[in-house]
Parts: structure tokens; C-alpha cells; sequence
């Protein structure tokens, strides 16, 4: 187990791991292999099915396992933000080169949020303009975590309750004609404010989610400071995501404030996060404290190398080569008597080694791409 000294000056594997889980998981999902897998399964009311639907996000209300993806994407990049900022604290870096720093990788995560999306033609168009996409929204709570980050603890964790108190206000008590029915799909203030900024009506997740989505970043970067100097971090994220988990889903339960992801209620926000802080004690327990670390080098290259393989995997295999993929395998896998979805399914999967390989390929070489 790393002693205190170490946690100064070593990141966690565990950090590492849960970075490189996330990138595993949306990078399968961008080769098609939960669509392809879930219309293999004939029986729609089988435990399969059950199981492969928590790879989809819930309609509206509710929350499926997929739903905690980018909840924990942002998590884990306020908790090596937190790390990069203590790190350049202490070797001196005013907080104007740090700010400087923070604000072009907001810039460039904004802008590759938006690139992403070239593949569809109007895309430049306000009228198709997605500016909801992880990196989007990460561009906007990272400059909003680095500006709390100085802070003391305690003052971090009044903000992050401030702005969840912001949002249940401005959905609950800010309203326009045709905008006013608080939490009601297509209808509330995050489509209001979707309306003025861009002409767009029925949007499913809205713009301002990056606002309570930040308390996800900023309690990352928590979580980072409290790594670094605490010594007895399990039992406080043990406690703290039980916690959570009981607000969040006690909100949703007492119809008080209903669990949405698309419009990033409270009590989705505190659900995700207490999910979060259980996912990582889990991991911090296994990897750093029992130190079982066989098979970590398997989400490592992802892991290290994460924006650079989902932009990838979201651009380069989503509309090139997974097409390719399915075109040069199927005749290989008919001559094996595979039927029409199981050819899809191991294509995908085909692609996913091909990207995988890729990052691993830049792991041997030491390159890796960072904003």
C-alpha cells in the first residue's frame, strides 16, 4: 500500500484504471457492439435483454448503468485535474500560467466536442449544432473546477450544493410560454435556454447541463486532494456514495425531484456521484490496497491515451471503419456459418482490437496525446 509521501508524487493505478474502463466502454459502444448484440437476442423479456439494455440510456426518468458513463468520465478527469494542478502548484507555476494552461484545453476540448460532429453535413448549422457532447461539457466544468480548486474542502462542497440549488431553482421556478413544466420532457428551462441560444426546440439533453454536471468534476478534483492527503480515503467514499445514493434516489422515490440524466437533475447528480465514489473505493481496494494489478495494462492504453482514442473511435471508426470492418470480415465469418448478427457482433469486436491495438501500439512508443 502507498504511504503518504508516495501519494504526493505517485498517481493511484486504481485513477488509471477506472479512466481506461470508461474508454473501453465507449469505445465498444462506438464500433456498434451493444446495438448489434441487443438485436441478436430474440427474447425481448429474457435476463439477456434485461442485462444488454443497461448499455442504453433510460428514456427519461430513471437511471440505467450507461447513464453513469460520462458522469464518471467527468469524475475521473477532476480527479487528474487534480493531480496536474498540485503538481505544477508545487513546482512553482503561478495561478496565471495554470489559468492560461486550464483555458486552452477548455478551448480545444470545445472545439473537438464540436468537430466531432463533422460527419454530419449541416453540421455548422444551428439548427444541428449538438453542444452537449462529453467534451463539450467538460470544457465548460473544467474552467468552473479549476476556479474552486484553491479552495479549501469544505468551500468546494458548499459550491458544488450551490450550484445543485441553482439548478433545481431555475427548473423549478424559471419558465417561459411553452417552456414551464419544470422536469417534463421538451418542456422545461434547459429547452428554454436551448430556444434563445440556438433556435433548437426538441432537444433531449440541453446545453446548461454542464452547470450541475460540474459538481461531478469538482468533486473529482476533491477526491484528488483528499488521495493526496488523507490516509483514510475508503471509508470516507464508502460512507459518502452511500449517502449520496440515498438522497439521490430518496428525491426520486418522494417524487420531490425525478432522476433525469438528459437535463442532469439533483438527484441524478448525486446518485451518478455517489456511484462514482463506490466505483472508486472498489477499485482503489482491489488495485492499490490489495494490490491485485494482472490485467491492468489491458485498460491502461486506452486509459492514457483517452481523448485521443475516443475522438478516434467516435470519428475515424464510427463512420469509416466500422463500415470497413463489417465489408472485409462478413465473407471470413459466413465461410465459419456465423449467423447475420453474430457477423455484426464480432466485427465490432474486430474493430475494438484493431483500436485497441492502436493505442497500444502508442503505449510502446510513449506517445500519448493530451489537451
Amino acid at each position: 500500500m502507498n504511504t503518504l509521501s508516495d501519494k504526493k508524487t505517485v498517481r493511484l493505478e486504481s485513477l488509471d484504471f477506472l479512466r481506461g474502463l470508461i474508454m473501453v466502454l465507449l469505445v465498444l459502444d462506438s464500433t456498434g457492439c451493444y446495438e448489434y448484440i441487443r438485436e441478436a437476442i430474440s427474447d425481448k423479456g429474457s435476463f439477456g435483454f434485461v442485462i444488454i439494455s443497461q448499455f442504453f440510456h433510460i428514456h427519461w426518468q430513471g437511471l440505467h448503468f450507461w447513464d453513469l458513463v460520462q458522469p464518471l468520465f467527468m469524475f475521473m478527469a477532476g480527479a487528474a485535474m487534480a493531480y496536474s494542478l498540485s503538481k505544477q502548484s508545487a513546482d512553482g507555476v503561478r495561478w496565471k500560467d495554470r489559468f492560461i494552461k486550464i483555458a486552452k484545453r477548455s478551448a480545444l476540448l470545445l472545439f473537438f466536442g464540436l468537430f466531432k460532429r463533422i460527419s454530419d453535413p449541416d453540421w455548422l448549422s444551428l439548427e444541428t449544432l449538438d453542444v452537449t457532447d462529453i467534451l463539450t461539457q467538460l470544457a465548460f466544468t473544467t474552467l468552473i473546477a479549476f476556479f474552486l480548486f484553491d479552495l479549501k474542502i469544505k468551500y468546494q462542497l458548499l459550491a458544488c450544493f450551490g450550484i445543485l440549488l441553482l439548478t433545481d431553482v431555475l427548473y423549478r421556478f424559471c419558465a417561459a410560454p411553452g417552456f414551464n413544466q419544470g422536469y417534463t420532457e421538451f418542456q422545461n428551462f434547459g429547452n428554454y435556454v436551448d430556444w434563445i441560444l440556438f433556435g433548437q426546440k426538441p432537444n433531449e439533453y440541453v446545453f446548461i447541463n454542464w452547470l450541475p454536471t460540474a459538481v461531478h468534476t469538482i468533486a473529482g478534483t476533491i477526491v484528488g486532494k483528499i488521495i493526496m492527503q488523507a490516509n483514510k480515503q475508503l471509508r470516507i467514499f464508502i460512507l459518502s456514495g452511500l449517502v449520496l445514493l440515498l438522497i439521490g434516489y430518496g428525491l426520486d422515490f418522494l417524487n420531490l425531484i425525478p432522476m433525469i440524466k438528459r437535463i442532469a437533475t439533483v438527484s441524478f447528480i448525486t446518485a451518478s456521484l455517489g456511484f462514482a465514489l463506490l466505483f472508486l473505493a472498489l477499485s482503489y481496494w482491489w488495485i492499490d490496497v490489495r494490490l491485485h494489478k494482472k490485467g491492468l495494462l489491458f485498460f491502461q492504453v486506452f486509459g492514457m491515451n483517452s481523448i485521443f482514442i475516443y475522438l478516434f473511435s467516435e470519428i475515424v471508426g464510427r463512420n469509416w471503419l466500422n463500415g470497413y470492418g463489417i465489408m472485409i470480415l462478413s465473407p471470413i465469418f459466413k465461410m465459419m456459418n456465423m449467423g447475420d448478427h453474430l457477423i455484426l457482433v464480432f466485427s465490432s469486436l474486430s474493430v475494438f482490437a484493431v483500436e485497441w491495438y492502436i493505442c497500444f501500439f502508442l503505449y510502446k512508443k510513449k506517445l500519448f496525446f493530451k489537451l
